[in-house]
């Protein structure tokens, strides 16, 4: 893997939507480094994506109340445990899941295994609130996926929260998580 600064030379061999998220950003003036890699199926993947990156990717949750009226995009750091109880608590929402996969392509046209803050840009109605674990804001960088999980970007931190949410609309609700047992 190697690391390059913003998109991709040729766009012939890529997805509409990963193509979308790099005119956006280079559009808002954000600058990136970008790797490619096989599909980030597994954790040691994951791990060899950060070292190139140098940042841990976050971990990107599509999730909805038991209703299915209610959606959410949580963002958390790649390395804390996840709990269910914990967040609903703080949100009002009893009985989160994971959202289906329909609805994941729906709201974020993104599959599984791709979630990430970029698939906002395709959420026109403000039906997914977006969720972040306050830890993700003390490191200086973010690490995500361009809406496909075969490239990784790396992006400041200041520039996803003041450009890029701000352009697609989208404000962020602040969470604290443990992660604990």
């Amino acid at each position: 893997m190697n690391l390059y600064k913003g998109r991709p030379e040729c766009t012939s061999n890529r997805l509409e939507k990963e193509i979308r998220v790099y005119d956006l950003l280079d559009k808002l003036g954000i600058q990136y480094e970008r790797t490619d890699h096989e599909e980030a199926s597994t954790m040691e993947l994951c791990n060899e994506i950060d070292k190139v990156l140098e940042v841990i990717i976050c971990k990107n949750l599509f999730l909805c109340n038991r209703q299915k009226t209610n959606f959410y995009l949580l963002m958390m750091p790649g390395d804390k445990k996840f709990k269910t109880k914990e967040l609903s608590k703080q949100i009002n929402s009893a009985r989160l899941s994971f959202a289906d996969a329909e609805d994941m392509e729906k709201y974020l046209d993104i599959t599984p295994g791709s979630v990430s803050i970029m698939g906002l840009m395709n959420d026109k109605e403000n039906a997914v609130q977006l969720l972040v674990d306050e830890d993700v804001l003390k490191d200086e960088y973010i690490g995500c996926h361009p809406c496909i999980n075969t490239s990784s970007l790396k992006l400041k931190t200041a520039d996803v929260f003041e450009k890029y949410l701000p352009a697609v609309g989208h404000e962020a609700r602040i969470v604290h998580l443990l992660g604990e047992d």
